[in-house]
């Protein structure tokens, strides 16, 4: 046995010394946990990034590549693609609007010292999560049919109304909402999550000096709750706003395919994938791909200015 400069203790033996003295190395050690986590990042994040970006420069073609300069670049003056970005901000901007506000009040409530059944709420709220996109987009579709025998209509039919055609129908607010209520479904529980999280970390000595100072439950709300809450509104905010553009498969299934009547359910990724897999234009789907990149990343970048997270404390 031979000592290491690092203190382990080796075998002499030629290669099976260099080995393992390598490998039980304390210098090299940290770098060999991380190159996994590396290698995958840079191999299936960094790289189609910068082929997308490439790739957007190019008329591709099984077996060929053409450069075509800023040609692809042209769907910004695509009424198909201008739907799709409308269609994308408005979800985007009515799940903003419901699934920030909503989970904060109902976390609060759950995290209540006189709330009961806390474990049984929770639970309830976080089920959505779990089952599949796939499940979920089908069974609203049955939900939001356009028979008057589907669910909603036969609801709204108690109360005398006619039935609805609410995918695709004339009203566009009807798709809206039948999205914004897929994504109320699916979402709340996770949000929830995130916010109690927070709630844990607020000091119970804060509400105790409230109460002695003779704080009402709505001034330990807006004065202690979320101010210290920020940092978890920022990070929700952040992903909701990046699941808001980049929404795709919940509209799919909704509509039972990427083709929904007047475009209603089209969106940004919807585009990205008609004109890349149905059409074959690999390069007008990458100028997409990377317009939603800059568009996702300008906008966070706006709101975490806005909100001071830059701000050093």
């Amino acid at each position: 046995m031979k000592k290491a400069p690092d203190g382990i203790y080796i075998e002499d033996s030629g290669s099976g010394r260099r080995l393992k003295s390598f490998a039980y190395n304390a210098r090299i050690a940290p770098y060999v946990f991380v190159a996994p986590f590396i290698i995958v990042f840079l191999i299936f994040y960094v790289y189609p990034i910068i082929s997308g970006f490439v790739m957007s420069f190019q008329n591709v073609v099984p077996g060929q590549t053409k450069f075509v300069g800023w040609k692809n670049y042209k769907i910004l003056t695509n009424r198909e693609f201008k739907k799709a970005i409308r269609n994308s901000v408005v979800y985007t901007i009515a799940t903003l609007a419901t699934l920030l506000p909503i989970p904060m009040f109902l976390a609060v409530l759950l995290n209540s010292k006189k709330m009961v059944a806390k474990g049984f709420f929770r639970s309830i709220f976080f089920l959505p999560a779990l089952v599949s996109v796939v499940v979920g987009g089908f069974t609203f579709r049955l939900i939001f049919g356009e028979l008057p025998t589907s669910l909603l209509n036969s609801v709204t039919a108690k109360f005398g109304a006619e039935p609805i055609k609410w995918l695709g129908g004339p009203k566009q607010w009807t798709t809206y909402l039948a999205l914004l209520v897929l994504a109320i479904w699916r979402w709340l529980g996770v949000n929830i999550i995130y916010y109690l999280s927070g709630l844990q970390n607020i000091p119970d000595e804060l509400y105790e000096s409230a109460d002695i100072d003779g704080a009402t439950g709505w001034q330990k709300f807006t004065r202690i709750t979320m101010p210290l809450l920020k940092p978890t509104t920022i990070y929700v905010l952040t992903i909701s706003i990046y699941g808001g553009l980049a929404m795709f498969l919940e509209s799919y299934m909704l509509f039972n395919g990427n083709n929904s009547p007047n475009n209603s359910g089209l969106t940004i990724v919807g585009f990205l994938y008609k004109v890349g897999w149905q059409q074959n234009k690999y390069g007008y789907a990458s100028a997409v791909g990377v317009c939603l990149l800059l568009v996702t990343l300008i906008i966070n970048l706006i709101q975490l200015k806005a909100t001071g997270f830059f701000e050093k404390e």
